[in-house]
């Protein structure tokens, strides 16, 4: 195999999905209908569709990108931070309509029903230079189109087609041709059959064949690898004999094995192989992972224990309120202004900030670390209030439109997700010295946003609040420093910034 110095990430690029499994035993039949009930036990979120292919990539080692679009909505915070979570950096367009979610029920390890919510494919909006400059400068990229849009954005088209990277483009029924000249296509057969308008009557591997080489001069592509689910796959070159690779006997769950053998032959590409080497690879890859159980066993470890989204406490705070509120003021034409930290005892200091923040913008969504995010950045001690009050606390301020909570160590998922304008910082930027770019700078790039820091109130600190509260003195005015107290460091990680 061929090797080359992969300089750039992997891209992947499609539509992603909120895919939940649901684990249950059934012992009853339900009284009003004769249909089972299940009595859920367990679930597991994760990625779907371009959003599981990231997943499987990163899970190789290899540096990712996805490029998908994402909803205001609980749906779409939630996968922000299951990618955030594998390490996936994500750059979201944004989407008209609800995040499209698959709901499947388990029993004794078989599938009951599968339940799809999420109505109608919405439109993905523009993407930013950001994105165009990624997919100029990627090692690979994998085109995962689930039919919802994202493969048939305009500029997004355009990008694909100057990239000098190897593209793969993994297809659906319902969505867009693959742009001219990628180099790999991967339909399974009855996306073949369908894209193809194969005649019936034929043996299958004259179908796949037929199929494979109508599709490769139709979208003008390098080649067209058909997947023959335990069988394989077939290879079919420009004015060559079929290659069929074959695959090693596996019995269990394939959901997600067209996702592992595409992405499979885009890290094999990004590395150098030739194409029939890459095909070779991902029917290896593909046979391994449904022997191996599929996806419930190849998700990684901080995928599977994500800790739940927090959706809701209250009409101004969790994912769902902050989504409303981003979406509404998005549709007005209007500035979205975030920032965010732990808020333990509310004080001058964080309104001064707060109130700040919010005259740069049209609203204020407040992304605050929850109680396990503080006590690992702060110590078992803290927080001395726990999030349910803090997030009502913030909530009830006026210049606050939204709380959202967030669990991870830093606001990087939030802000992957709600996209705002503007990022703001309580700091004296002016006189901090030193480093002068935030740690989300670069977060904020992948769309265009903007990160600026407003001024912080001198000696206003939680943490001397509390010992003077454990030391039985008060706390007033008199106590505060002037100039020369210590200052809020503008290079503190955000997610502890804000005490």
């Amino acid at each position: 195999m061929r090797r080359s110095s992969v300089t750039g990430p992997v891209v992947v690029l499609g539509d992603t999905l909120l895919d939940r499994d649901v684990e249950g035993v059934v012992n009853r039949l339900c009284p009003d209908s004769p249909v089972p009930v299940l009595d859920e036990t367990t679930y597991v979120d994760r990625p779907g569709g371009a959003g599981l292919a990231a997943l499987f990539a990163a899970a190789e080692g290899a540096e990712v990108a996805l490029v998908t679009a994402l909803a205001d909505d609980a749906g779409g915070a939630r996968i922000s931070a299951l990618l955030a979570a594998a390490g996936v950096q994500l750059y979201a367009l944004p989407l008209a309509g609800a995040t499209p979610e698959k709901i499947r029920l388990h029993a004794r390890g078989r599938v009951l029903l599968r339940h799809d919510r999420g109505g109608p494919p919405g439109e993905p909006g523009e993407p930013s230079e950001a994105v165009l400059r990624l997919l100029a400068g990627a090692s690979a990229v994998l085109v995962s189109d689930y039919g919802r849009g994202v493969a048939r954005q305009p500029a997004l088209r355009a990008a694909l087609a100057a990239t000098r990277a190897p593209v793969v483009w993994d297809p659906h029924p319902r969505g867009p041709a693959a742009v001219p000249g990628v180099h790999l296509v991967t339909p399974n057969e009855s996306e073949a059959r369908e894209l193809a308008k194969a005649a019936p009557g034929a043996s299958r591997l004259v179908t796949a064949s037929r199929g494979a080489q109508a599709l490769r001069r139709r979208w003008r592509a390098g080649a067209v690898a058909v997947t023959l689910g335990g069988d394989g796959a077939l290879l079919c070159h420009a004015g060559s004999t079929p290659l069929v690779v074959p695959a090693a006997p596996a019995e269990g769950d394939t959901c997600g094995a067209g996702d592992r053998f595409a992405t499979a032959a885009t890290l094999a590409l990004a590395r150098g192989a030739l194409v029939s080497e890459a095909v070779q690879a991902a029917v290896a890859e593909a046979s391994a992972y449904v022997a191996g159980g599929g996806v419930a066993t190849a998700l990684p470890a901080p995928v599977r224990t994500a800790a739940p989204l927090v959706v809701s406490g209250g009409d101004r705070i969790g994912a769902a309120a902050a989504g409303a509120v981003v979406a509404q003021v998005r549709a007005a034409g209007g500035t979205v202004v975030a920032t965010g930290g732990c808020f333990d005892l509310l004080h001058a200091g964080h309104v001064a900030t707060l109130q700040a923040a919010r005259q740069l913008g049209d609203c204020l969504v407040v992304c605050l670390n929850s109680d396990a995010g503080v006590a690992g950045l702060k110590g078992p001690e803290r927080p001395v209030v726990p999030q349910g009050d803090r997030s009502r606390l913030l909530a009830a301020l006026s210049c606050v439109d939204a709380v959202m909570i967030f669990d991870e160590p830093t606001p990087h998922a939030a802000l992957s997700w709600l996209r705002p304008d503007i990022w703001v910082k309580g700091g004296d930027y002016a006189s901090g010295g030193g480093e002068q770019t935030l740690p989300e700078a670069e977060i904020l790039a992948r769309w265009g946003g903007q990160s600026v820091v407003v001024p912080y109130l001198d000696g206003r600190s939680t943490t001397d609040m509390i010992a003077a509260a454990r030391a039985g003195r008060g706390w007033s005015t008199a106590q505060i420093p002037g100039d020369g107290a210590r200052r809020t460091a503008v290079t503190r990680s955000t997610a502890e910034g804000a005490r």
